[in-house]
């Protein structure tokens, strides 16, 4: 580094630790500042690191004692002060907390959200990684060659699924990542050799086939230059990944709550003796960079730079209250700063139809048509998942989409469903349209983290930043049989994260138009596929054209009545028909389509017509997603009503494997003839 570059890492080493320390001893005990994290000990690594990251396309997933980097990285003085004050010119206006960073990019690398949850940072990292790759190979976009990504953790996240995960994604594929790990032996009062054998990852993983470890001082100002280097230079020429850990001291407690009275004194002494401010003005002085003089003077224009910052901060409004409400979902016309097509203003046409127009067809070709057909004029679309490559999908969605589009575009994943979450938030914010397959609903539990992290993502960037994508699994029993592992429905849960839109098709024109909207939207979104219907006549049908798209939140009256409505979704649609058809009465059967959002209006005007309601869906029946509906009838149409609201569901227990039991447990034909008989009895 120049003496101009050493000089600018010690005047915001200088900054953040003034910072830090301000909110400790001043705003903290007053009560401005509610919850405080402190980075001293862990700056001179992160400063040297955002100086490093420049490129354009570099990217960086952070944690909450990251804000030395954020700094660097082009966040104001008055920005960091803001954010834990909980002001309006905050990054997230007062939503979050305010070492939950993010950044759009101001000095050539995006600050992508940060998470709560740690460990939570390393997959969407190696996401962006991929799609760098990505967009310069495959888009051919010269700007993203030689970028980089980076995900920033301490030691103790060193032990989550999310970085075991994105390690073994980034070394197999040879990604542009770096593992940047701040080690300071603690995991709040827990010491590293809970964490990690031996308390020192960079030697456990020194045999680790493709990635370049390193290891060193991250208080001392030349060897963590030197290697920091060293780190990115190797990345940006794809030689491998790396993983870096600097050992660091925490100069302060995990929060401000901590006392730190788990550490002896003498460890408390060691810490403050490797202090890296003092080390790096030691350094300076010694380089002839700065006299003893010129150090003063630069911590006196600290001082009063950062006092004015400050003032500023505390001088801002507070946050409006009468937009909170916003940005769950993407909002008309107000496209997202970064992730996403709408932030880079790019729209897709449907093309010409071909020889599947018109064609019949089950829901499950009906899908696998739809994808082949947006990835033929999306280059942006991407498909991934365990076994969808070759095999084509354990259901068959994808059959021949790899040999048609290439490994790039449409490829397996190692057996890890937090890494193909995780990934595709990365991919997401990377300007890509990810469209990860989850085997089984219940497959997607170790992804839950990152599912929750990507629903909220807009909205606790107050719409800076957005991961839309599809996530498509095929849900509930099978033809064959049932079991509690792969016939899960779970939609409840999905309605209940916020942020996700939820479309459940019935019919293969239904899940082409459903689809389709879902690849060319702006939000997350789940397609769940009922595998009872994938490739079973009663969801056969003629394959719409390529310009068929169905808005979310439109149901289908796929059966006019007045005596009685029920309302019902996915595979139900045909037991309620069935049992619709013996009954012999005029009965209005609604198929919601999409559950989040869910046409409440349409329901509302049936029920109001027919006066009586079925709910009837295979999720279990507590907190089942009928019971909002049912809840909103009680509320907006009870003096229509002639018969109290039934719901007919599974009960609360898995779905059996043995059939006989199955059915005893999944709502059947002849049990919801009974229902529709009873409720017009009363």
């Amino acid at each position: 580094m120049t003496k101009t570059e050493w000089q600018s890492i010690a005047k915001l080493l200088l900054t953040s630790r003034l910072m830090d320390i301000i909110e400790e001893t001043e705003l903290a005990p007053k009560g401005k500042v509610l919850y405080q994290f402190s980075a001293k000990g862990h700056e001179l690594a992160q400063i040297i690191l955002s100086h490093y990251l420049n490129q354009g396309k570099d990217a960086a997933t952070v944690y909450y004692r990251s804000r030395p980097f954020v700094l660097g990285a082009g966040m104001t003085v008055e920005e960091g002060f803001a954010g834990p004050l909980a002001k309006s010119g905050s990054r997230n206006g007062g939503r979050d907390i305010g070492v939950v960073h993010n950044l759009v990019p101001r000095k050539g690398v995006t600050v992508l959200p940060a998470s709560g949850d740690v460990g939570a940072q390393y997959t969407p990292a190696v996401g962006w990684a991929q799609a760098i790759v990505y967009r310069a190979s495959v888009m051919g976009e010269k700007e993203w060659e030689g970028a980089c990504a980076v995900a920033l953790g301490g030691d103790a996240s060193c032990a989550t699924n999310g970085f075991w995960s994105a390690l073994t994604i980034a070394t197999t594929s040879n990604f542009p990542m770096i593992f940047f790990i701040e080690d300071n032996n603690y995991g709040i009062s827990v010491p590293g050799h809970f964490q990690t054998p031996g308390a020192n990852i960079a030697a456990n993983l020194s045999n680790f086939d493709n990635l370049l470890v390193l290891d060193g001082d991250g208080s001392d100002p030349e060897s963590a230059e030197t290697l920091i280097r060293q780190a990115v230079k190797h990345v940006r020429a794809r030689t491998s990944p790396v993983l870096l850990r600097l050992t660091v001291p925490r100069i302060c407690g995990h929060s401000g709550a901590d006392n730190q009275s788990y550490k002896t004194a003498e460890t408390l002494e060691a810490e403050r003796e490797r202090d890296p401010l003092t080390r790096l003005q030691s350094y300076l002085i010694k380089r002839k960079i700065y006299t003893r003089s010129a150090w003063q003077e630069l911590e006196q224009e600290v001082e009063r730079e950062v006092r004015t910052e400050l003032e500023k901060a505390l001088a801002q409004s507070e946050p409006p209250t009468d937009t909170i409400m916003k940005y769950a979902f993407s909002e008309k016309n107000e496209p997202q700063n970064v992730g996403g097509m709408a932030a880079e203003s790019v729209s897709v046409a449907s093309g010409n139809d071909n020889e599947n127009t018109g064609k019949r067809m089950n829901l499950i070709a009906g899908v696998n048509v739809t994808l082949a057909h947006e990835l033929s004029i999306n280059n942006r679309i991407v498909v991934f998942g365990e076994d969808v490559g070759v095999k084509g999908g354990v259901h068959g969605a994808t059959i021949g989409l790899q040999s048609e589009f290439g490994f790039d575009r449409v490829f397996d994943t190692s057996l890890s469903e937090e890494g193909i979450i995780g990934r595709a938030i990365g991919m997401a914010y990377a300007g890509l349209v990810p469209v990860p397959e989850i085997q089984f609903r219940k497959y997607l539990d170790p992804a839950m983290e990152q599912i929750n992290d990507c629903g909220t993502i807009r909205w606790r960037t107050n719409n800076q930043f957005a991961a839309p994508m599809i996530v498509r699994i095929p849900i509930g029993h099978s033809k064959r049989t049932g079991d509690p592992w792969h016939s899960v429905s779970g939609e409840a849960i999905f309605t209940h994260t916020i942020g996700w839109c939820v479309a459940i098709p019935s019919n293969v024109a239904d899940a082409a138009g459903l689809l389709r909207t879902a690849l060319r939207g702006n939000d997350p979104t789940f397609f769940l596929e009922h595998r009872n219907i994938l490739d079973t006549s009663v969801s056969r049908g003629n394959y719409p054209s390529y310009s068929h798209e169905i808005p979310f939140g439109v149901a289908n009256v796929i059966q006019e009545g007045n005596r009685l409505t029920v309302v019902t979704w996915g595979e139900m649609v045909y037991r309620v028909l069935e049992a619709a058809k013996e009954s012999g009465e005029s009965i209005e059967i609604i198929d919601l389509r999409t559950v989040s959002p869910w046409d409440k209006e349409t329901v509302l005007n049936s029920v109001r017509k027919t006066n009586r309601c079925i709910i009837a869906h295979e999720d279990t029946i507590t907190g089942g997603f009928g019971a909002e509906i049912a809840a909103t009838l009680t509320q907006e149409a009870f003096n229509f009503l002639d018969a109290p609201i039934c719901r007919i569901a599974t009960p609360d227990i898995p779905i059996p494997y043995n059939l006989r039991q199955m059915d005893v447990v999944v709502p059947t034909v002849s049990h919801i003839k009974s229902k529709i008989q009873e409720v017009l009895g009363y």
